[in-house]
């Protein structure tokens, strides 16, 4: 790499009017060539000393902005270089050495993988020597397989199966062929990530009714992608089933909502909120993965040529007049190459690095797909050429375990599909809470307000920046007689009434509103409403006055009437029941129309690619899964719900002789 940087420089001083590697009256080749190579070791001298210890001291600042700094401290350190370089004659403008220093960077960056690809051999022998020096810190792992769980954001299983069809996803096909198996699992009704995670993760998704949702007791909103929140989903879910979670012991949790329980957490949201303390360790990711100076100018340029991708591709999808699209400006490019870029890449290094150590269970989340399909849509070209990175991500993946010190499992699974479909206020010109309002009689605004789009990615960027998740009527605390409470959660509607202190009854609501409940369970956008009844303590309302009881509600044909939820197949009825039970379960619980046929759904929020409620294929996620593993059901069974993943991976875990999660009675019967 001295030897690539040395030419970089001479290369670029011969381009560069301000870059100068001789005197003004001229020197040999040999003095410039002896001033470039001394230049250029300077510069990776501290490069290789320094640059680690401004990181640390940037972890002080925000996330991105250390990205932003990236290319001025490099130029910096070059300055510095060629200052202390003996032959004295090398100068640059300041200007010129950050453009200098990045470039070098790259260079060596690029080559270096270059040759990695081109020589197995050489790749091999800089993971061994990462491995050792990992190691070094750690006790000799155990002999017995690890574990690495890779969550791929928001991507279904039918949308995988196409993938590998297609040939987008080359790592996965080859698993398919010859050492994994592939299994649907079917959700609850919140299908988002916040419930699916807090099951697998901690075995209780229980009193997650959707991504948000209001709490009358505590007269505050709940966001599953708010730091704040999700520390206290987390610390509920741990009260309830009286352990840490999956990775309990000798875990690593990497880019998660959640930690599992793991004793080491890298980007985990539920401790973004921590200030002090040892455990306040979720930006350290940042640390370990800008510490090396070619890994920030690579991302850093990656990033920005993402932000230029996107931009590119939603003027496009403008000019072509696609349909259905949404709005891609503001700030959404950087929140784009935030998730496609930085977070992957970030989150990559750290499992690697974990395997290289041998830790007996990682867990990682990555987001990259999931931010995207909702706004291009989930089959659209722009997805699939995020699936075809996430395939080569595997792959890096799986290289770093072969050089690992134990033999490792690789699980890749989802957390939810995404389903397509309009936005419902650009079909119907206004948005759910406009609906409620004229429900309720109260004036309705002339021009619908756009509705918050809250996902993973936003939430990540938010936690570094160091920006509390707040928005707009999440910052709700009502006083007596205010009006409904409208939260959207992809096709999933919560409304709720917050000077009544209890869940309202449908008598209840007919007697204060009684236009409401007509309005909107009659509404074509809507599929079903769910309420709670004084007689029959729940009930689904659909068009043209059907009213079904829970106690009398079965979706399987034969077997009892499925009403409104006819459409939404199999499992349906049960996913209702169980959300009703929960105690902050919303007044009125509105789920959007589907279409079967054609798999659409309608988002109440900003989205063409939504997960949320019932529909299509969001419910839908998968679970890959090696051969050498029991499989996750029996044949002609049903892997449903997050929480009967959870017992599927914990008795993987077992089978291994790996972290021993304590299990309940009730709980080792059920697994």
């Amino acid at each position: 790499m001295w030897a690539v940087s040395t030419v970089t420089m001479l290369v670029l001083a011969g381009l560069l009017p301000d870059f100068q590697l001789q005197s003004a009256d001229g020197d040999s080749a040999t003095r410039i060539a002896m001033t470039a190579a001394l230049g250029a070791g300077a510069f990776g001298v501290l490069s290789a000393v320094v640059w680690p210890l401004l990181v640390r001291l940037l972890l002080l600042v925000p996330a991105l902005v250390l990205g932003l700094l990236v290319f001025f401290l490099n130029g910096s350190l070059l300055l510095v270089a060629l200052r202390i370089n003996p032959s004295g004659q090398s100068e640059a403008a300041p200007e010129t050495a950050v453009i200098v220093a990045a470039v070098m960077s790259a260079v060596a960056s690029a080559t270096g993988g270059a040759l990695a690809v081109r020589d197995d051999d050489a790749y091999r022998r800089r993971l061994s020597r990462l491995a050792i020096r990992r190691r070094r810190s750690r006790p000799p792992c155990a002999a017995t397989p690890g574990t690495v769980f890779l969550q791929l954001d928001g991507v279904g299983h039918d949308v995988l199966t196409a993938a590998v069809a297609k040939g987008l996803m080359p790592t996965v096909a080859g698993w398919l062929d010859a050492t994994h198996r592939l299994t649907p699992w079917r959700t609850d009704w919140s299908s988002q990530t916040g419930a699916s995670q807090l099951g697998i993760l901690h075995g209780s998704n229980f009193d997650v009714p959707a991504f948000r949702w209001y709490e009358k007791e505590h007269r505050e909103v709940m966001v599953c992608n708010r730091p704040t929140s999700a520390a206290e989903l987390q610390r509920r879910a741990i009260g309830r089933t009286a352990d840490g979670g999956l990775l309990t012991l000798d875990g690593a949790s990497r880019g998660n909502l959640f930690s599992g329980g793991a004793d080491e957490q890298a980007l985990v949201l539920s401790i973004a909120t921590r200030r002090r303390g040892r455990e306040n360790r979720s930006r350290a990711g940042y640390f370990a993965y800008f510490a090396d100076p070619a890994n920030a100018v690579r991302t850093a340029l990656s990033f920005f040529a993402e932000v230029a991708r996107e931009i590119g591709q939603s003027t496009a999808a403008r000019l072509r007049r696609q349909r259905p699209r949404v709005g891609r400006g503001g700030l959404y490019p950087f929140v784009r190459a935030f998730a496609t870029v930085v977070e992957r890449d970030v989150v990559v290094a750290a499992v690697m690095g974990d395997l290289l150590v041998g830790r007996s269970a990682v867990y990682a989340d990555l987001v990259a797909y999931d931010e995207v399909a909702h706004h291009s849509g989930p089959h659209s070209r722009d997805a699939e050429k995020v699936l075809q990175r996430l395939d080569r991500a595997l792959a890096l993946i799986e290289k770093a375990a072969e050089h690992a010190p134990r033999q490792y499992r690789i699980v890749v699974l989802s957390d939810h599909g995404q389903s397509p479909g309009e936005t419902f206020r650009t079909r119907y010109g206004l948005t759910l809470g406009d609906l409620v309002r004229a429900g309720c009689g109260l004036p309705v605004p002339r021009r619908a307000e756009h509705t918050h789009s809250g996902t993973e990615a936003r939430a990540a960027v938010r936690a570094a920046l160091r920006r509390p998740v707040e928005e707009g009527g999440e910052k709700h605390r009502p006083t007596r007689h205010s009006e409904p409470v409208v939260l959207a959660s992809g096709n999933l509607g919560l409304i709720s009434f917050p000077d009544v202190p209890h869940r309202m009854t449908k008598e209840e609501l007919d007697a204060r509103h009684p236009a409401l409940l007509t309005t909107l369970a009659n509404h074509p956008g809507v599929g079903f409403l769910l309420v709670r009844s004084e007689e029959h303590g729940g009930v689904v309302l659909g068009a043209y006055g059907a009213e079904i009881p829970l106690g009398r509600l079965d979706g399987a044909a034969g077997h009892g009437p499925a009403g409104p939820l006819a459409v939404f197949g199999a499992g349906a009825a049960d996913a209702v029941r169980r959300t009703h039970s929960f105690p902050h379960t919303a007044d009125i619980m509105v789920n959007s129309w589907y279409d079967p046929e054609s798999g659409e759904v309608l988002a109440f929020e900003e989205q063409i690619g939504s997960h949320g409620g019932l529909g299509g294929a969001q419910g839908r996620p998968f679970l890959l899964s090696p051969v050498c593993v029991s499989a996750p059901v029996g044949t002609g069974e049903e892997l449903v719900g997050a929480e009967a993943v959870h017992r599927v991976l914990r008795r993987w875990l077992r089978e291994a002789d790996g972290p021993q999660v304590p299990l309940s009675a009730e709980g080792e019967r059920a697994a």
